[in-house]
């Protein structure tokens, strides 16, 4: 008879023991540095691709959970992102999580300028944030707003470009990967047209579980 938790540390502990003896009967062996992310977008996707597509440049999760336990601040394209990020982990390190989407003067800029309210609140992210933590989890052009102002001298603590689709998806993701690595630029992508908000925010949560020691969740405050 299959054993049926009822406790949400006890369902997060059993779900990661299947992701890591699915991932071993795979033949798939993670970067110990890398794994934490890759088994927390596993859980929230259930999609084991995500083992393969995740690319992370040099010692991305290590400078990504130093930058947090700074209390440096994560700008993400989507509310949906943001709104899934650990407030209790935020909290503990002193940060924050801040979207400007739905901000009237980024919708007005928007529109004045022909673009989108992505580009626009980048260029914002850009200005009032510019050695955040810039988490896009929904827009490519979030992606090549956030080249084009790297090009200008831009340089994030992490870029964690996660976008979902079809159009210009997987261009951004590779002109991005190759844009951090000429500049070492901390980055997480996921390559290819995978990704979204779900996505984004699970890698935000396994750096600021990995900064705030809170991987296991009864440090979260579970039972």
């Amino acid at each position: 008879m299959t054993q049926i938790h009822s406790k949400p540390a006890d369902i997060e502990r059993t779900s990661m023991a299947i992701i890591t003896q699915e991932l071993t009967q795979r033949g798939i062996q993670l970067q110990p540095e890398q794994a934490p992310v890759v088994k927390r977008v596993i859980h929230t996707t259930a999609d084991f691709d995500y083992a393969e597509n995740l690319i992370f440049t040099e010692d991305a999760v290590r400078l990504g959970a130093e930058a947090l336990s700074r209390g440096t601040p994560i700008v993400t394209d989507t509310n949906m992102a943001r709104s899934g990020i650990s407030k209790p982990g935020l909290e503990k390190l002193g940060a924050q999580a801040v979207c400007f989407m739905a901000d009237p003067s980024v919708a007005q800029q928007a529109k004045e300028q022909g673009t989108t309210r992505a580009v626009a609140a980048m260029v914002r992210a850009a200005r009032e944030h510019p050695g955040a933590i810039l988490a896009v989890g929904n827009a490519p052009t979030a992606l090549f707003e956030i080249a084009r102002q790297m090009e200008r001298g831009l340089r994030p603590a992490l870029v964690i470009g996660v976008p979902v689709g079809f159009v210009n998806v997987a261009e951004a993701k590779e002109q991005m990967l190759a844009l951090c690595r000429r500049l070492r630029v901390p980055a997480i992508l996921a390559m290819g047209r995978k990704g979204g908000s779900n996505v984004a925010a699970a890698i935000c949560n396994a750096l600021i579980y990995q900064a705030a020691d809170m991987l296991d969740p009864t440090k979260r405050g579970w039972q």
